[in-house]
């Protein structure tokens, strides 16, 4: 009897052992960074996809069984989840995964933030307190994520730290090569001018040198009117603007109006990792949006 019970607890402790690290992230690019920091030690599941609006995602019951089972919850923050994700956390029930523990992570606590408010004032439209959540446009930001999201994952999961070292070093030695090659890519567009359908590509903007303040909406997430669109039209013309552009996610039919008016291109930038069926990890969401921009 006493063999039979050693042997059951030696299988649950081999188990426990040998467990991956059940990582939940609010958006597709943290799946995909968890995925390349952790290898085969974590398993990253992401609660929206590249065609869906982080602002706007239903606190479903698929979604509380998912973050119930999670040792690591990975957000953008600054607000972008504020409708559903504090949802998520309340009917988890998981205590590990709440705000101030180890296993609460958001991204943007990370970055330094860009576009933050002089004064709260919903007249302005939807704008975040904390700054601006899209960070995940400029490959930089990554980096400081990907650094801290490291350290994070080690505290949780310190049995297998070499595993996550050795793939933090191979992530940030072929991250940095392509960041070399992608700013090469871009130097013919450097300070081109671009409309834009939603503030969501300031850091792209800041990064790549690119003037992205003309947008289809009079209001961040207000949207556009006849009239307003009508104006663009002109203002597309006298800048000499030649591409607008819109997320995978988004309504492009706004940009393609213009498009039609103005003479300039439309073009759909895939946002996050699966924006389009090409773009699988965060290397392809660079490499083709830098193709989409240059060509």
């Amino acid at each position: 009897m006493k063999t039979i019970q050693s042997l059951f607890l030696f299988f649950i402790i081999s188990a426990t052992a040998q467990a991956n690290l059940e990582i939940f992230t609010c958006e597709p690019e943290w799946a995909s960074l968890a995925a390349e920091l952790g290898g085969n030690k974590v398993n990253a599941f992401s609660a929206t996809t590249g065609l869906q609006d982080p602002h706007h995602i239903e606190a479903r019951p698929s979604l509380i069984a998912k973050i119930r089972r999670a040792d690591l919850v990975v957000c953008t923050g600054a607000e972008l989840e504020v409708g559903w994700l504090p949802v998520l956390l309340s009917k988890s029930g998981n205590e590990k995964i709440q705000p101030g523990k180890a296993g609460f992570f958001m991204a943007t606590d990370y970055v330094e933030m860009l576009d933050k408010p002089v004064r709260l004032d919903r007249s302005q439209g939807d704008i975040h307190a904390g700054g601006n959540p899209h960070i995940q446009t400029s490959p930089h930001n990554i980096t400081l994520v990907a650094k801290a999201l490291h350290q994070r994952m080690v505290e949780l999961d310190v049995t297998h730290q070499p595993v996550y070292d050795t793939a933090y070093e191979n992530f940030t030695q072929r991250w940095n090569a392509a960041i070399t090659r992608w700013e090469q890519q871009a130097e013919p567009i450097k300070h081109k001018i671009f409309v834009v359908d939603h503030q969501s590509w300031i850091y792209l903007a800041q990064w790549l040198q690119l003037d992205m303040r003309v947008t289809l909406e009079p209001k961040p997430g207000i949207p556009p009117s006849a009239d307003y669109l009508a104006s663009l039209v002109q203002t597309v013309k006298q800048k000499n603007i030649e591409k607008i552009i819109y997320a995978a996610y988004a309504n492009p039919r706004p940009a393609q109006w213009l498009a039609e008016k103005s003479g300039a291109r439309a073009v759909e930038l895939p946002f996050t990792v699966g924006g389009n069926k090409n773009v699988t990890n965060l290397f392809d969401l660079f490499d083709h949006t830098l193709k989409a921009l240059v060509n």
